[in-house]
């Protein structure tokens, strides 16, 4: 019974995390917008300097790997965990492509000058260099949260592979796979906000 009641917390316990990241990040959304709205030019010139290949290829890597997330709390449940072990690894190997594929983007902004404070920002329109400040302040705390998910869901494979997470115990597994949902969400956001601007 006492195991119940743990389980059932941790859950609200992660709901109610989740709201206040969904609260945050939905009020970070809402600013893009108030300037979107007032800088629409300079934020769609902005736009088109991003790379939208790798911005096109992590969407894909964060939507295979919520997939596989999912699949590996499915395999817990069913006592799977050799499936659940491989599917597990394999987000975590997504998990950190996409973020070297982030590293391959930043490194390019920033040789090109496409970063807040650099000349070539303070010389050029406003809305430009506001777009940018967003879109480092946004998509570099979308990567950290994918790091911390990376290294979260590292530590499931390693429990479910000593048997700490079972059928019977997978709470933590559940509530990571849905961090990592969250995680995946708010990419499907900013995709489009600045790789695809019309």
């Amino acid at each position: 019974m006492s195991n119940h009641a743990d389980e059932k917390g941790a859950r609200m316990g992660m709901w109610f995390f989740l709201y206040t990241e969904i609260m945050f990040f939905g009020g970070l959304f809402v600013l893009y917008a108030a300037y979107y709205h007032r800088y629409t030019e300079d934020f769609i010139v902005a736009g088109r300097e991003t790379m939208l290949v790798l911005g096109g290829l992590n969407t894909a890597i964060l939507l295979v790997s919520s997939f596989a997330v999912a699949a590996a709390v499915r395999a817990v449940s069913k006592s799977s965990s050799r499936t659940a072990i491989l599917l597990l690894g394999v987000t975590v190997i997504l998990g950190l492509i996409f973020l070297f594929n982030k590293y391959l983007e930043w490194r390019r902004d920033f040789a090109d000058g496409y970063y807040p404070g650099s000349d070539k920002m303070a010389s050029g329109p406003v809305g430009q260099s506001i777009f940018f400040a967003l879109y480092f302040t946004l998509t570099g705390l979308h990567a950290l949260h994918v790091l911390i998910g990376t290294g979260i869901l590292a530590a499931c494979l390693v429990l479910t592979a000593k048997r700490r997470i079972t059928a019977d115990r997978m709470s933590f597994m559940e509530n990571s796979g849905l961090f990592w949902h969250l995680v995946d969400i708010i990419w499907i956001f900013l995709f489009p906000l600045f790789y695809l601007l019309l």
